[in-house]
């Protein structure tokens, strides 16, 4: 047996359904067209003789799920209260089979149903008061638009590897482009290579969109407002987490990282909102 996979399944996190009303993730009941989800349920925090898995186990567990989560994430639901590791006497997390089976819940409420964290929060409270969390909204009342498929690309973007690093020749054939056209995008700073001249994985992933942009013909001149926006955006991610970068203790400046990368999706999340809003009342 791998000792690396908690004692309970991860899908007591959420009680899978049976029945014909069962879903192939077990992720929710649909009662009728017209009525709610009924409101998933992680297990109970459970301590003393389950299993304690390290964070890089937690991580390989929970990724055949959720493969856009990461060590970062796992460390910022922490340090928002949404799980409470046990510490060894040398300072390592340990999580038990029902923290796990939490972060689960979460990582699948934010997925599925796209609650922000503070609601989350207020599930797993009245579920720790043995109460029956608010229903979740069917999946006939979710339309897709563009906040979704923001969620989709940030997923996406996620899946790039941190250290890939591509040549001009490279980029240019991934994004199916032509030299003409990244002279163009770099003139107006859209895309920019690095120190070494190669191209990461975000250079791949905005000059990737960029063209497809440039398909509806939307041109880099039309695209100065949206990176004057991003980088004020990114100006005020770096008010926010500043003080904690300088700050001595290493969970601290970590802690900042996170808090940077999730302040990060929620501007893009919250730009994406406005757009289908705004999009729906010219509609």
């Amino acid at each position: 047996m791998n000792t690396n996979t908690p004692s309970s399944s991860l899908g007591a996190a959420t009680p899978t359904p049976s029945g014909p009303q069962a879903d192939r993730g077990g992720r929710g009941v649909v009662a009728g067209p017209r009525q709610p989800v009924r409101a998933e349920r992680p297990a109970g925090r459970r301590r003393g003789g389950d299993e304690l898995l390290s964070i890089g186990a937690v991580l390989a567990f929970l990724r055949d799920d959720f493969p856009e989560v990461t060590i970062s994430k796992i460390r910022f639901l922490e340090a928002e209260g949404l799980v409470e590791p046990q510490r060894t006497p040398s300072g390592y997390r340990k999580f038990s089979p029902a923290d796990v089976e939490r972060l689960a819940y979460v990582l699948r409420m934010q997925r599925d149903h796209y609650l922000p964290l503070r609601v989350i929060r207020e599930h797993l409270d009245a579920i720790e008061r043995g109460e029956n969390p608010p229903a979740l909204p069917s999946a006939a009342d979710t339309r897709p638009g563009p906040l979704e498929e923001a969620d989709r690309e940030l997923v996406a973007g996620g899946e790039v590897p941190s250290g890939v690093r591509l040549g001009r020749a490279e980029l240019l054939a991934a994004a199916e482009a032509g030299e003409p056209e990244l002279a163009e995008w770099e003139s107006y700073g859209l895309v920019a290579p690095g120190p070494d001249g190669g191209y990461d994985g975000e250079a791949l992933q905005v000059a990737r969109l960029v063209a497809e942009l440039g398909r509806y013909g939307l041109e880099p001149r039309h695209l100065r407002a949206m990176k004057a926006a991003a980088d004020r955006e990114i100006a005020l991610v770096e008010q926010v987490v500043a003080p904690l970068r300088r700050h001595r203790n290493p969970q601290t400046r970590a802690h900042a990282e996170a808090t940077a990368r999730e302040l990060a999706t929620l501007s893009v999340r919250l730009h994406a909102a406005m757009v289908q809003a705004g999009m729906r009342t010219r509609g």
